[in-house]
């Protein structure tokens, strides 16, 4: 695996622990679990892919141009359905949840 990788992936890893280590909302559930008398381990698994991107997208980046949808949206192939336990953790990631569909 190249070095350049290599270095962006654990780039990823320490912003995802600094995220989980500064939510005042983890932070305070586990305080709510402490006091009730318990310890506390959080153990939280990502699977992360990537590919690499075809000329197009690799000269769009170059050129200062976005290779995702304007309006920093993604596409999906169909609608995603997400599980409560899917939309806890993502928020307590502090990333938002539509819960509608956008028209």
């Amino acid at each position: 695996m190249e070095e350049h990788l290599k270095q962006m992936m654990q780039e990823l890893g320490n912003a995802i622990n600094e995220s989980l280590s500064e939510s005042d909302r983890i932070a305070s559930a586990i305080t709510q679990i402490k006091s009730a008398g318990y310890e506390v381990f959080l153990v939280l698994e990502a699977t992360i892919g990537f590919n690499k991107c075809d000329e197009t997208e690799t000269d769009a980046e170059a050129s200062g141009e976005s290779p995702v949808i304007p309006g920093g949206e993604f596409k999906t192939a169909g609608r995603v359905k997400w599980t409560s336990q899917d939309q806890k953790f993502l928020r307590a990631l502090k990333i938002a949840v539509d819960d509608e569909p956008r028209s």
